[in-house]
C-alpha cells in the first residue's frame, strides 16, 4: 500500500463472485414472468441514457464540491429543477447519487466515477456511447445482423475509423472514451504481467502513450517505442514529458497495415485486433511478424470470449464491433487459429482481474 497503487483482489475470488452473480441473475429471471424480465431489459437502455445525461450535465462534478439542494444544483448545471429531480429520482433508485433527509443530493461510489477528475472516470465513455451519433448507429443493428457488415459506410459514406477523423466532435468523444475505458484495465494489466523483463516495449496503436508511460515508470531499465498514426502521436510528447519518461521513449508515426518499428523485445497491442475482421487483423499480424526478432513476444490485450452462456462484457462489445468497427471479439481457440494463420504461436493466455486477458505469442518457425 505504500506505493499508493490499488491492491488487486485475488482472481479466484473474482471468478467465484462472477459465478455467484450469474446464479443470482438466473434466479431473478426465473422468479418473474418472461415478459416482465424482457421489459426490465428494454428499459435498461433508458437508464444508460439517463446516466449519459448526468455525465453531460456535470452533476457529479458539481456534487463533488458538497451536497446541493435541488434548486441550487439545477442552477449550477443549467437544468430545469423539476426535470432534474425526475432524472435524479431514477438514478438514485439504482444507487447512482443519493438524497439526504434534508433533501440535498449527494454523491455515491457509483456517481463518483462520473466525475471528470475521478481516478477511474467513466464520464467520457458515457458521453460517447450516449451520443446521438452512436445511438443512431445502434438503431441500425438489424441491418448489421442481416448483412454481417458495419452500418457506418452506408450511413456516413466511410468506415467508422475514417469517419471519426472527419467528424472531430465525435472523434474527440471517441478518443476520450477509449482513454477512459483504458484506465479500467491499467492496474490489472500491470499486475498480471512483468514488463520489466523486456529491454524494449513497442506499443502499437498506443495513442498518447498512457499505458506505455506507466509501464516504463514501473520498469525503470526498459525503453519504449510509441507507435500510432501521425495525427494521434502528434500530441504525445507533452504527456510523456509529464510522466517523466521522455528520455526512455521514442515516438514513431505510421500505419500498422504498412510497417512497424523493428527490433523490439515485446510488441504490445491493447484492444487493437478486435477492431478488425479476419483479413485486416491478419494483415496487422503479418506486418508485426515481419518486424519482430525470433525471440520477441507479441502481447495482445483483449476480451477473450468465454465458452459459457453466462453474461460477459465481451458479448456486448462483440455487437458494438459488429455495428460500428466491423471487428469482432474472439474465443481463445479463434485467437489461436488467427495467430497461427499469420505467423505466430500462442504460448499462453494470462487472465487479469479485469475482463481483459493477455495473449502471449511468439513468432512461429518459418
Amino acid at each position: 500500500m505504500a506505493s499508493g497503487r490499488p491492491m488487486m483482489p485475488p482472481l479466484p475470488l473474482l471468478r467465484a463472485v462472477d459465478r455467484f452473480r450469474g446464479a443470482l441473475a438466473v434466479l431473478h429471471r426465473k422468479l418473474v414472468p418472461g415478459h416482465i424480465a424482457l421489459m426490465e431489459m428494454m428499459t435498461s437502455g433508458w437508464l444508460a441514457q439517463a446516466i449519459a445525461t448526468a455525465a453531460e450535465l456535470g452533476i457529479a462534478d458539481e456534487l463533488a464540491r458538497g451536497p446541493r439542494q435541488g434548486a441550487e444544483l439545477a442552477a449550477a448545471v443549467s437544468a430545469d429543477e423539476d426535470a432534474l429531480h425526475r432524472l435524479l429520482r431514477l438514478l438514485i433508485s439504482h444507487g447512482i447519487f443519493a438524497r439526504r433527509r434534508d433533501g440535498a443530493y449527494r454523491l455515491t461510489p457509483q456517481a463518483r466515477a462520473l466525475r471528470r477528475d475521478a481516478p477511474v472516470s467513466l464520464r467520457d465513455a458515457f458521453l460517447f456511447f450516449g451520443s446521438a451519433q452512436h445511438r443512431g448507429h445502434w438503431s441500425h443493428l438489424t441491418d448489421a445482423v442481416r448483412t454481417g457488415l458495419p452500418v457506418g459506410p452506408a450511413l456516413n459514406g466511410m468506415p467508422f475509423f475514417d469517419y471519426v477523423q472527419t467528424d472531430r466532435e465525435l472523434g474527440e468523444l471517441f478518443d476520450n472514451a477509449m482513454t477512459s475505458i483504458s484506465t479500467l484495465a491499467l492496474e490489472p494489466l500491470l499486475a498480471a504481467h512483468d514488463f520489466a523483463r523486456y529491454d524494449t516495449v513497442v506499443d502499437i496503436g498506443g495513442g498518447h502513450g498512457s499505458l506505455l508511460a506507466e509501464i516504463l515508470r514501473r520498469a525503470p531499465r526498459s525503453r519504449g517505442v510509441l507507435f500510432d498514426l501521425p495525427e494521434v502521436v502528434a500530441d504525445a510528447a507533452p504527456y510523456l514529458a509529464e510522466r517523466g519518461v521522455t528520455d526512455r521513449c521514442s515516438v514513431t508515426a505510421g500505419s500498422f497495415f504498412e510497417a512497424v518499428p523493428e527490433g523490439g523485445d515485446a510488441y504490445l497491442l491493447k484492444h487493437i485486433i478486435h477492431d478488425w475482421p479476419e483479413d485486416e487483423a491478419g494483415r496487422i499480424l503479418r506486418t508485426l511478424r515481419a518486424a519482430m526478432p525470433r525471440d520477441s513476444r507479441l502481447l495482445l490485450v483483449e476480451l477473450v470470449l468465454p465458452e459459457h452462456d453466462r453474461p460477459h462484457p465481451g458479448k456486448y462489445i462483440d455487437i458494438e464491433m459488429l455495428v460500428n468497427a466491423g471487428g469482432r471479439e474472439r474465443t481463445e481457440s479463434e485467437y489461436r487459429d488467427l495467430l497461427a494463420r499469420n505467423g505466430f504461436t500462442l504460448l499462453r493466455v494470462v487472465p487479469t482481474v479485469s475482463p481483459d486477458n493477455i495473449l502471449e505469442a511468439c513468432p512461429a518457425e518459418r
